[in-house]
C-alpha cells in the first residue's frame, strides 16, 4: 500500500513579498506566487501522482494554491476539506505590522524572540507551540487515517502550520523545526510506514 502525504506551503502572497507580519490576514498571492503553485502541481504531475482527499486552511492564499495545484494534476474537482486548524500561526498585535517596523518597534531581539522561539508567542498571539496545539490532533484525527488506508492526501497550508505537522510526521525537537525553513511552493512528498513514521521524503525543487 502507498501511504503517500504531500505538504505544500502557499506560494508568495501580497503580504510576503511586502514584509509584512500575515498570520491570520487574509491577503491573496502574487503573480509570482501563482507561478510557484502551478509549477509546485506541475512537479507533482511528473511524478504522474493523482489524490484521493485534500485538505486546506481557512485563509485565501492557501485555497488558492491548492486549486492551481489540482487544476494542473486535472483533479480541479478533488473532495477538500478546509479547517482552521491548519491556519498561519496567529502573529496577534504583530500582524500586518512592517517587520521592520516592529523591529523599531519592540527591538530586534524581542522580535527575533517572537518568530523564532518555540513557546514565547507575541502580544495577542500564538507561538509555534500553541500551533501545534491545534495542528498535531488535527493531523493524528483527520488527516493520517486517510493516508494510513492508502488515499493520498494532499495538504496545502502555512508555514508555521506546516512546521508544526513536520515536527510530529519527523519526530523532531523544538530545536530542530525552528531551523527547519520551509520554501513557498515547494511540495514535501513522503511516504509512510505501517506504523505512521516517514519511509521517504522528497523536495520537489525546481
Amino acid at each position: 500500500m502507498d501511504r503517500l502525504l504531500v505538504l505544500v506551503r502557499h506560494g508568495q502572497s501580497d503580504w510576503n513579498l511586502k514584509n509584512l507580519f500575515t498570520g491570520w490576514r487574509d491577503p491573496e498571492l502574487t503573480e509570482q506566487g501563482i507561478a510557484e503553485a502551478t509549477a509546485a502541481g506541475k512537479r507533482l504531475k511528473a511524478l504522474d501522482l493523482s489524490f484521493g482527499l485534500a485538505f486546506t486552511s481557512e485563509l485565501s492564499r492557501a485555497q488558492h494554491t491548492l486549486k492551481l495545484m489540482l487544476g494542473e494534476l486535472g483533479q480541479p474537482e478533488l473532495p477538500t476539506i478546509r479547517d482552521v486548524a491548519l491556519n498561519e500561526r496567529d502573529y496577534g498585535d504583530l500582524s500586518g505590522l512592517n517587520k521592520d517596523d516592529a523591529r523599531a518597534k519592540w527591538g530586534e531581539e524581542q522580535v527575533k524572540i517572537w518568530r523564532r522561539s518555540y513557546d514565547v508567542p507575541p502580544p495577542g498571539g500564538e507561538s509555534l507551540k500553541d500551533t501545534g496545539a491545534r495542528v498535531w490532533p488535527y493531523y493524528i484525527f483527520n488527516i493520517l487515517p486517510p493516508v494510513m488506508r492508502g488515499e493520498k492526501v494532499i495538504v496545502a497550508a502555512h508555514g508555521n502550520s506546516l512546521r508544526a505537522l513536520i515536527m510530529a510526521l519527523e519526530g523532531l525537537t523544538p530545536a530542530e523545526i525552528l531551523e527547519r525553513e520551509l520554501e513557498t511552493g515547494v511540495p514535501i512528498v513522503y511516504r509512510l510506514n505501517a506504523d505512521s513514521t516517514v519511509a521517504e521524503k522528497k523536495v520537489l525543487k525546481g
